[in-house]
Parts: structure tokens; sequence; C-alpha cells
């Protein structure tokens, strides 16, 4: 399957007639398409046949197919879960993909804990813990979290209790009347777990019993002239109840639900989640889709499903859909056993549920109207800047491309910087950073050489591990190769970059970013030609974020290799002060400046330093 001559007509005549995940990668060996099939024979076979009537989006896709491979499994409810996971990893550009990657957060109770804590959590585990959640505003969780504190004096230290009793002073929570101090005892096991219970009661919407207890402390405080007081119990009021109005009553079968609905054009499609919890909707959001215009609602909201559910750890009890999905039991099956319940899909037909359904479309269109132009402005900064990049030079199909840049400061500590932009936008995972080993003295073009070797030579050793293990070469954090390599300079610093491709036997393009005498960049480099820029267009500006995003890179870390050097050198030049006394000075006055300013006696403060070392750093600075 991984030749170089790859026969699409005899690896069809190969396929089995079993479940599983089929693959199309381009001539570039990008995956360009992921699908799932019950018999790969049967459906792989159908994007090749001619008689088949097929939409404008599918014949484009199936005209760049180079290869293709596939998994077998022994399911097609695991095929399911393949397929997801692999559009998530490689978001292939021919699938309908879910824009938006969202994480939500949850607030959890770690009740396995003999005094339990209270806390923000971005995702939620299979564990002894209880999860409320998720939440569509992260601002609003932590005001709760906060109020909650408030509220039952829950602690927030991340203490071993009861083991780690006794051993510390209280924290100021204790003072401001926001613990109890469990970790001095001075509140029993029981008596805590009471408070525990009332957050949990709060956090489950059972609200009438805490707002009475308020009204009733504020109006007491108030007959006591103990105004300070009342004030406090009527903020904690006022906080209460605003928490509360957040949380609106849809049902009252206190059922756990997602609303699901969408609204789509030729080219782009909105999908409006509400978010219902025990019967109450808690928030809701939407998802920018991209779509083919062939495409039909019910398979956007079939991909929607499988690829917001692979990546959020709750799945309600019910999905209400505004159309039946695709695989609609093969889904069910999937989030049942993600869920470790029954889950339910359904389309509602009438009444109220219908009229639920209705708002969520009717909030989907609204979105897509308001934020058309919105998302046509983001495209055209983003990929379509990176496919102007690629007519100036006459490259196709540019999506991912990497960037360097060296910063020394005489020479002393040389860094290198990579950055990386995938489809227009920074992909920060993919940033690295490289300390200059081999270059003595200021020389970029040498350093420049170094970083290349070793990032090009780290790619290919990776790739090959992993080949020999069997494995997905594209696991790799080297093993992803740049469509373009865009240098930060003009000719000398091209050719360094194609003499280091050349070396390793690698075919990548390289441009430079050529600046003028001011500084600005004016065009790119390529082929031996200087190519102009139109600099009001879309691609310029890409040109100039990458440039200055990989400028900016490099001076940071060498600023902190700076810093680091410099404190270093200092204190390490002074008789008797070794890397331990110089870390034990650093910890105790925290700042060079401290040091200079100390008396000898309190140099001897800090540990292992005696009179004589002392003595010596004080005559050091005068």
């Amino acid at each position: 399957m991984m030749e170089q001559a790859f026969d699409i007509e005899e690896e069809l005549k190969k396929l089995p007639a079993q479940p599983g995940v089929y693959i199309m990668h381009d001539a570039k060996d990008e995956i360009i398409y992921v699908g799932k099939a019950i018999s790969l024979k049967n459906r792989v076979r159908q994007y090749f046949q001619s008689s088949r009537n097929k939409t404008a989006k599918i014949e484009q896709m199936v005209s760049r197919i180079a290869r293709f491979e596939y998994i077998i499994t022994d399911s097609e409810l695991e095929a399911l879960v393949l397929e997801c996971n692999l559009i998530k990893e490689h978001r292939p550009r021919y699938n309908t993909m879910l824009k938006d990657d969202k994480a939500y957060p949850y607030i959890k109770v770690t009740v396995g804990e003999d005094f339990p804590r209270v806390m923000v959590s971005r995702n939620m585990k299979k564990d002894r813990n209880k999860y409320f959640g998720p939440y569509t505003s992260a601002g609003a969780v932590n005001d709760t979290v906060d109020l909650i504190h408030k509220l039952y004096q829950i602690r927030t230290c991340s203490k071993n209790l009861p083991k780690d009793i006794g051993k510390d002073r209280p924290c100021l929570n204790y003072h401001i009347k926001q613990c109890k101090a469990p970790c001095q005892g001075y509140v029993t096991k029981e008596e805590y777990s009471r408070s525990v219970e009332e957050a949990l009661d709060f956090l489950n919407g059972r609200y009438n019993k805490l707002l009475s207890m308020l009204e009733q402390k504020m109006a007491e405080a108030s007959e006591r002239m103990d105004f300070e007081k009342a004030i406090e119990y009527r903020e904690l009021l006022s906080s209460v109840k605003k928490v509360a109005q957040k949380q609106k009553i849809t049902s009252s079968s206190m059922e756990d639900r997602d609303i699901i609905a969408m609204a789509k054009d030729d080219a782009d499609a909105v999908v409006q989640v509400f978010f219902v919890r025990e019967g109450k909707i808690i928030g809701r959001d939407h998802f920018h889709v991209s779509v083919g215009a062939e495409e039909s609602d019910q398979q956007v909201i079939t991909s929607f499903v499988k690829q917001f559910y692979s990546g959020t750890p709750f799945v309600p009890r019910e999905l209400w859909l505004q159309t039946e999905p695709e695989d609609g039991e093969v889904i069910v099956r999937w989030l049942t056993a993600k869920r470790g319940q029954k889950v339910k899909l359904v389309v509602p037909q009438k009444g109220q549920k219908e009229r639920l359904v209705e708002l969520a479309e009717k909030n989907a269109a609204l979105v897509l109207s308001q934020d058309k132009e919105k998302i046509k402005r983001e495209e055209l900064r983003t990929i379509g800047a990176m496919n102007q990049i690629g007519n100036l030079i006459g490259l196709e199909h540019i999506r991912r491309v990497e960037a360097y840049d060296i910063s020394n400061t005489s020479g002393l500590e040389s860094v290198g910087s990579m950055v990386v932009y995938e489809d227009g936008r920074p992909k920060r995972s993919d940033y690295r950073k490289f300390k200059i080993r081999t270059v003595k003295g200021p020389n970029d073009y040498a350093s420049m050489k170094e970083v290349l070797t070793r990032r090009f030579t780290h790619g290919m050793e990776e790739s090959r591990e992993l080949k020999e293990e069997g494995m997905d070469q594209r696991l790799g954090s080297f093993t992803r190769f740049p469509d373009l390599l865009m240098m930060d300079g003009g000719r000398g610093q091209v050719n360094i970059a194609l003499e280091v491709l050349k070396e390793l036997g690698l075919s990548i393009p390289v441009c430079g970013m050529v600046k003028d005498d001011s500084h600005r960049t004016r065009g790119l480099y390529y082929n031996n030609v200087e190519v102009p820029i139109d600099r009001h267009s879309e691609g310029f500006a890409l040109i100039t974020r990458i440039q200055d995003e990989a400028h900016r890179f490099a001076i940071e870390y060498h600023r902190s290799l700076r810093g680091k050097g410099q404190v270093k050198s200092i204190l390490d030049d002074i008789p008797g002060i070794g890397p331990t006394r110089r870390r034990a000075l650093m910890k105790q006055f925290k700042s060079l400046e401290a040091v200079k300013g100390a008396t000898v006696e309190e140099l001897m403060g800090a540990p292992g330093m005696n009179r004589r070392a002392a003595e010596s750093v004080y005559q050091f600075f005068r």
C-alpha cells in the first residue's frame, strides 16, 4: 500500500468485503478524505465508477486521489469511532468539517476526598468525583465557584487532608471567612461534609432553602442594627438569585438533553445547540461548519453529531435533532457506549419538542446571516491569503508553512525559532525553539543551517522509527513537513535552506521574505527572482504576520536565555559562590538587585552561606 507506484485499479480488486475505514491521499501524500464503510470493497469502488452520479465536490476529490489505504475493523461501530478520531486528527479538506473546537468548563466536586473541594475543570473523567456541566460560560462557572466558597467555606488548597493537618498556618481564605480551615482541624469531617452536601444541593439547582435562610439572616442583622452584616447577606442573596436566573426551566422531566438544529447556504452552515441539564437550559452555542452546495441537512447533522460528540466527554441522555441522521443505529450504539447508559435520538414532530427544535433552527439561521460577512473576512485573511501567496509564486494547495528566524546579541546565546502556520492560522503546538550548539559568534547563515539540519534530520529519523514500529508516521511531532519554507531574508537565507534540503534529499519549495531599507517587507524571493507583493493584499498581511511571529518567538526565547545567563555569570564570578549558593541567594533575595543591596548579616541568612562567602559577595558589589 505504501509503494511509490500505486495502481488504483489493482488495489481496488484487493479490497476486502469487511467493515472499516478508508483514507484517501493526494499526490503530496496529504490525507484529503476519511470515510467508513460496512463493506470496504463496495464503498471505495463506488468513487471510481464513472457511471455513478457524484457531486461536484466528490468529483473534485476523486480527481486528486493518488492512493488510498484502509483499516479493517470488527464492526461498523468500531469503524465509526475510528473515522471520528481520524477526522479530528487530520481535518481532511473534503470531509464536512466542524470549524470550531471548543472545550466547555465543568464544576468538579472531589467527593472522593475526606475534605472535598469545589473547582473548575476543563474535562470530565471517569473517576470518583462529581461533575456539573458542561457550561457555555467560563465566567459564569467562575462566579458560581467563588459564590460556593463564600457561602459554604469550602477549601481551595491542594493539601492532602487529614495527613497534612496542622503542618502549616491557615491561609488567607480562613481569615476572610471563606474557608473553615480543615487543615488546622478547626472543623470536624462531619461538619465539613454537611457544608459539602449543601454545596451539592446548590449545584443541583435547589436554591429555595438557601434563599430563605439568607433572607432571614439579612432581616435578623437589620433588626440588630448590624448593617454591615445585613449588606453582606444582601450581596450574597443577590449573587444566588443571579446564578439561579441563568437557568430557565424548559421541561419537568429533569432529563439531560441537547437540542440540535442547523441552517445552511451553498458553502457554510451553522449548527445551534441548546444544552439542557436536569430540565434546565444552562446555555446555548453555535458552531460553523464548512459544507458543499450539494450536501443535505441530513449529511450536515450527521457529520456534526459524530465530530462534536467525539470531542466532548459528556453525552446527554437524549439528542433532539432537526432531521434523522445517517447511520442512526450505529451512532446510538456509539453514544450509548460513550455515556455508559442508553442514549436516544429523537426527531420531534409536534408540540413543545418540535417548537424547541424550530427555535434552535431560527437561532442558527440568524447567526448564519449575521456572521456570513465575518466568516468571509476570516477566510480571506487566512485560507484566502495562503492561496494568494501560492498564486504569487506558482504553487497550489499550500496548507502548512514553516518560517525560521535567528536571534543573537554579539553571538552570545544564539537561538533559532520555527513557527508554523496551517491554513493561514498559527499552529502554536508545532512551534519549536533551537539553542545554537555548533556556531561561535554572530553567524546567522551558519546558525540557520544548523537549525534546518536539526529540524529535518529529526523529522526523517522520527518518521523512520515510526515506520519500523508499524505506526502512523504522521503521529510524530517533527514528521509533518511543510508545503513551503519561508525564510526571514532574501537570497542568502534561501540558498542556505536549499543547500540543507539538497544534502538531506528533500524537495520542499523555499522562498525568502525580503525587507527594504526601512526593515519593512517588500516582496518574496523565489526561484532566483524577487516577486513584488501588493501591500494592500491579504497575502501581504499574512506574510508580515508570519515574519513578525518568527521574529517575536526567537526574541522571546533569546531574552529568557539571556536573562538566565546574566544572573548566572555575575554570581558565578564571585569567589566562593558556586551553583548551590547562587541558587540559595536567588531563592532568598528574589533578584540580583536585592543581593547587591544586602548586608553581610543578611547574606549570611541564605542557606549554605557562611561569613566568608557573605563577605565575598558583599565586597564584590562594592
